[in-house]
């Protein structure tokens, strides 16, 4: 991907001049439209879907997006595609007119090799056009027999690794940290790192577990949040730095049979400056029926994403705490921009929504800048990719 990487490398001038008034975002977001590709799609003979995480690219006006394909239907990849909002449209029914894949770069290990099937799961990434590296967050596994730490790693434009970052031992499934021993205290399993957010100033990057860490809280419910940790590196030294607590919401519904799956949590968020984030809530519940929802699938399922905005300021940093338990903790405030199932279509339909795990800014649109939001059909026949398009007011 040659051409992307000298196209990135000029990128840093439009980036800071697009990221130049964040801190004044209004608290309006306008639905433009979507689009939406269906999960039979494929590009270069793998199937094109999984799409967690995306990162607009003022210079070439692309976007890159990332698979979370666990190199099992094709090698763990990202890819560079094209969004035309003018074909946006506020219809259940749009199409996918306007999105184009152009590109797709395979991510390779540390020892420079794609990676084997089930080695990685490829969530969330963001590029530093000032240093032309891409930064990607893996969520690991707490599998019996199959344990991952979850990472935040580096890579060049072209997919060739550029190092990590040391990930504390007490978000490591098998660490053992401040007395906890292993097995004891990290993340649970597929609740680790969704996301990555690089702030406007370009010193440093952030992830945020999805859920709590076991040691400190246990996993949302029905009636019942999760205390996430939001961590930091300083882009410079490569060092851990602040870490935060950000309270998630409680499971708005039970999933329609008790046992069944159902989830609330993180899984992206976009820096608007040093200190404040926009968060995506994404929750599911197996056979609970969102409104609109049964326009698009074939199969009784909910989807509730909700966009909050977030301030560090003022909350306790827990850098080096191996657990939160029993103690007193400030955690980010927390304040809701947009609840999706809010908007509606053309017709007066609910916006069908499905598994939103990716928002990034996108270009300006009649003078105001937007946000693009993509979903993760986990390649399920009965999901779709689909490409939403917000206008900040």
């Amino acid at each position: 991907m040659t051409s992307f990487a000298r196209r990135a490398a000029r990128s840093a001038a439009l980036v800071a001049g697009l990221l130049a008034a964040l801190p004044a975002l209004a608290q309006t977001l306008t639905y433009l439209g979507q689009q939406i590709v269906p999960t039979s799609a494929s590009f270069r003979g793998r199937p094109m879907g999984g799409l967690s995480s995306i990162d607009y690219v003022p210079d070439t006006g692309r976007y890159l997006a990332i698979s979370d394909d666990r190199s099992d239907r094709g090698p763990a990849r990202f890819y560079e595609l094209t969004l035309d909002l003018a074909k946006f449209r506020r219809s259940a029914d749009p199409g996918g007119a306007g999105v184009t894949v152009v590109d797709m770069t395979t991510i390779l290990d540390l020892d420079g090799q794609p990676f084997g099937r089930n080695k990685v799961d490829p969530e969330s990434l963001r590029l530093d056009t000032r240093r032309n590296l891409i930064y990607w967050s893996n969520e690991g596994q707490r599998v019996s027999g199959a344990m991952q730490n979850p990472t935040v790693r580096r890579m060049h434009p072209d997919g060739r690794p550029a190092g990590e970052f040391p990930v504390p031992a007490y978000y490591h499934p098998m660490g053992s940290a401040g007395g906890l021993a292993a097995g004891d205290m990290g993340v649970y399993n597929n609740l680790a790192f969704e996301s990555i957010a690089i702030t406007p100033d370009g010193k440093t990057v952030w992830t945020m577990s999805e859920n709590g860490l076991t040691q400190d809280s246990l996993p949302t419910a029905v009636g019942r949040g999760s205390r996430a940790r939001m961590l930091s590196f300083d882009l410079d030294t490569g060092k851990a730095g602040a870490e935060y607590v950000y309270e998630v919401g409680a499971l708005p519904f039970a999933p329609a049979r008790a046992g069944d799956f159902a989830t609330n949590g993180v899984p992206d968020m976009l820096a608007l400056s040093a200190h404040e984030f926009i968060v995506i809530e994404r929750a599911f519940a197996v056979g609970a029926m969102t409104p609109g929802v049964a326009a698009l699938t074939r199969q009784p399922t909910g989807n509730t994403i909700k966009l909050y905005r977030i301030d560090t300021r003022g909350a306790t940093d827990v850098s080096g705490w191996a657990s939160i338990k029993g103690r007193e903790v400030v955690p980010v405030k927390r304040t809701m921009l947009l609840d999706l199932s809010s908007l509606k279509n053309d017709d007066g339909s609910v916006l069908a929504l499905d598994n939103i795990e990716g928002i990034s800014f996108g270009p300006m649109v009649d003078g105001k800048r937007t946000l693009i939001l993509v979903s993760d059909n986990n390649f399920n026949p009965a999901q779709f990719t689909q490409f939403i398009a917000l206008r900040i007011d």
